[in-house]
């Protein structure tokens, strides 16, 4: 149920009706005709643009044309009221009963309620953390883990068929460096005293490594050239260290369903069978770039190279894939890894990076337009840097990681729910203050407790009324007498809880899942009001000496907890029943 989309398409209707009539030239092009919640609640429930986007191509007067649609909407039974304001936009009031029926429905339909349609089954792949395998997963990669794990859980209520995916960077430099790393705590393992050179890895994380290594090989590579060693300890090191970056993404409730391998693009032709797609398409040719203005960055060469034409799919230059050695460069993979993607057949990509990556986003949305000819969009969501606060002082180090904070020192301190709701308080592109005191108090300036407070007022609640022989059930609060909803706040709460299946739908289309956060927080000061007024208003407390009133305020309670509960549910925390 969307009550914003049944009233668009009561004005499309009577849009229609007008057209018929003469009133409206025929044919004209409706995508545009919006209803929305108005700016200021004062005027109404309900607000549609039709007369002002219809008014020239209809060659009439934006005021003229809703006149005329405001008669035909009052005509409907939901609708009480129908006033043109301004210069044609119109305000819609709706009935008491519409508001009613719709604590009916959030009952009836359950945590359901507000689940769309709108992916329609489409295939969408999200890749997001895909961090090196270098060490424990940081704050900066817990951000993108949570965005990226609420985002493919929005996209899944909305319809998606959604594939969750982290790429393992573990075919570059930097694993053998790890590799190099752990057999410096391998030796230390070994009794031998050693030093970290300028470039390794010296983190407290690597010496149970480095012990687990002497513990499956003993002393085989004691003093052994490098050679002899590096593939086998990279290997090993890099399976120990993706088993610490699950255990960490399991302790932030983040499951995978595909990890993918870099490793395994090489050797195997991937990497060649890509290029040579874009080869074929004349996509790739021998060349030289010109020297860039300012940072001279890691993959010009002042010679000839290989390039790949991004330009004709949009980039700003185009970019080498093979240098002058016959060596691939670092985006050469990524075209294969993201070849491999649309070889899956997925209707449309997600890549959540770190804000570091913002150069990359053209030449990686180029590569997929040229791969699916157009076909399979990629959207790149960046997400800005995490600030930490403790004791109001910047929070930096981590004895634990050597040089940052992990994700374990995040939720260890506050827990997964807290973790999780934070982080999606600010859009993903915007900078994010985590200060470790203010997330853990207990105030409305506290956005985790206060909405979920609101959740554990309502379980209150319940259990106030189940211990009062009241029949708490979904099913019987979806029978009570819904009309007893009469008041004014009441109403506003049940309309609050309306624009919920327009929030998922416009949050989906966007990929902005902090809306969800956002919405969830207006609900539970919505929530907090009407809690509030019933301590001056005897009339609007949830339990009543009269048995049918109760009922009926209880189900816009129970309802309004079911909201709170699915919205939660999307971004990955568990409602709270009762706060400490």
């Amino acid at each position: 149920m969307n009550l914003f989309a049944d009233i668009r398409a009561l004005v499309l209707e009577c849009l229609s009706t007008m057209e018929a009539a003469g009133q409206l030239p025929a044919g004209l092009v409706q995508d545009n005709v919006t209803v929305e919640p108005p700016r200021d609640p004062a005027h109404g429930d309900m607000a549609t643009n039709a007369a002002m986007v219809l008014a020239k191509p209809a060659g009439q007067k934006p005021r003229d044309i809703a006149e005329t649609l405001a008669g035909l909407l009052a005509q409907d039974g939901r609708i009480t009221s129908a006033e043109v304001a301004g210069p044609g936009f119109l305000n819609l009031r709706l009935s008491a009963a519409v508001w009613q029926g719709v604590v009916g429905t959030v009952l009836q339909q359950g945590t359901d309620f507000g689940r769309a349609a709108i992916g329609a089954g489409q295939r969408v792949n999200v890749e997001y953390v895909s961090a090196n395998p270098t060490g424990p997963l940081h704050v900066g990669h817990t951000r993108g883990a949570v965005f990226g794990d609420a985002l493919a859980s929005l996209l899944d209520f909305a319809g998606f068929d959604v594939t969750r995916e982290y790429y393992i960077n573990d075919g570059g430099a930097q694993v053998d460096v790890l590799a190099r790393s752990v057999y410096l705590r391998y030796l230390e393992a070994h009794g031998q005293e050693v030093a970290f050179p300028d470039g390794t890895y010296p983190g407290d994380y690597l010496i149970a490594v480095g012990q687990a290594l002497r513990d499956k090989v003993g002393a085989a590579y004691v003093d052994q050239p490098e050679d002899q060693w590096l593939e086998a300890i990279r290997n090993f090191a890099t399976d120990a260290m993706m088993d610490l970056i699950r255990a960490d993404l399991k302790a932030l409730g983040v499951e995978m369903d595909v990890f993918y391998s870099e490793k395994s693009l090489y050797g195997t032709g991937r990497i060649e069978s890509a290029i040579a797609d874009l080869q074929a398409k004349g996509l790739i040719y021998e060349g030289t770039l010109e020297p860039p203005k300012g940072k001279t960055p890691e993959d010009w060469e002042p010679r000839i190279q290989t390039l790949f034409k991004s330009t004709a799919h949009g980039d700003d230059v185009d970019r080498p894939v093979m240098k002058s050695d016959g060596s691939w460069t670092y985006f050469a993979p990524d075209i294969a890894y993201h070849y491999d993607k649309v070889s899956r057949g997925f209707d449309a990509l997600i890549d959540v990076f770190g804000a570091d990556h913002g150069g990359y986003v053209k030449r990686m949305k180029a590569a997929v337009s040229a791969l699916s000819d157009g076909k399979v969009p990629l959207d790149i969501k960046l997400t800005q840097l995490v600030k930490l606060f403790k004791n109001g002082e910047p929070f930096k180090m981590s004895k634990r990681a050597g040089t940052f904070v992990t994700l374990r020192d995040v939720v260890d301190q506050v827990g997964p729910d807290v973790t999780r709701f934070v982080m999606l308080t600010r859009k993903n592109d915007a900078m994010l203050d985590f200060d470790f005191d203010k997330v853990l108090e207990q105030s409305r300036e506290n956005p985790v407790f206060y909405v979920q407070y609101a959740h554990a007022r309502v379980a209150s609640v319940l259990r106030k009324a189940m211990d009062s022989g009241l029949d708490i059930s979904d099913a019987a609060l979806a029978g009570a007498d819904l009309t007893r909803l009469d008041h004014e706040a009441e109403q506003a709460m049940a309309a609050k809880l309306a624009e919920w299946p327009r929030l998922v739908e416009t949050a989906a289309r966007s990929h902005e899942p902090h809306r969800v956060a956002f919405y969830l927080y207006e609900l539970a000061g919505s929530f907090h009001g009407l809690w509030n007024r019933g301590n001056d208003d005897l009339s609007l407390r949830f339990l009543q000496d009269d048995q049918a009133a109760s009922l009926a305020k209880i189900a816009l309670a129970r309802a309004t907890a079911i909201v709170i509960a699915a919205g939660l549910g999307i971004l990955g925390v568990t409602p709270a029943n009762e706060m400490r």
